[in-house]
């Protein structure tokens, strides 16, 4: 019986220590995917905004004036524009929800503080437009090039600056 419990203890012993050894090389192992996957995520996009700032640095201007460099920022549009527009057999309803990119803080704030202006503009620039425009893609890309356009103009007269880099529509359906 002596013998039973020293053989029981043993057995014991070594299963725990094996438990242990297979749980810290299930840590050891869990622990190095970790790292590695870290440092390809956050050392690859190092390397990139390395390569595109200097890719930035040696290329000419575009030909459109574009607002300062600064981080992508967006501009919601507080309500979603519903205007009537005509179509081939009858009349449309159409709804837009639109945001405008900006670079930089202070263009956001700027472009936050004439919503008024802004929203006025797309909405004149939005129900000018057709059904027929509105049903293909590249009337959609058309209205969102004039309305940039736009915005920009009615921008630059009252701040001086273009503003808004881009005009992006979140959300288009007609009725």
């Amino acid at each position: 019986m002596a013998d039973d419990k020293d053989a029981e203890q043993t057995e014991e012993k070594t299963g725990g220590k094996k438990k242990k050894i297979i749980l810290f090389g299930i840590i050891g192992v869990v622990l190095i995917i970790t790292v590695v996957l870290v440092l390809w995520l956050f050392g690859g996009s190092s390397t990139q905004q390395q390569t595109a700032s200097g890719e930035s640095d040696s290329t000419a201007p575009s030909s459109s004036p574009r607002p300062e460099v600064g981080n992508a920022l967006y501009v919601g549009m507080p309500r979603p524009f519903v205007f009537i527009v005509p179509g081939d057999s009858r009349e449309r309803t159409v709804q837009i929800k639109a945001q405008l990119m900006v670079r930089g803080e202070q263009n956001e704030e700027l472009a936050k503080k004439h919503i008024p202006l802004i929203e006025g503009t797309l909405h004149e620039v939005f129900s000018s437009s057709t059904a027929d425009k509105l049903k293909r893609a590249e009337g959609k890309g058309q209205l969102r090039e004039l309305a940039l356009a736009e915005v920009r103009t009615a921008l630059e007269d009252v701040t001086g600056n273009p503003v808004v880099e881009q005009v992006l529509f979140t959300s288009l359906v007609m009725q």
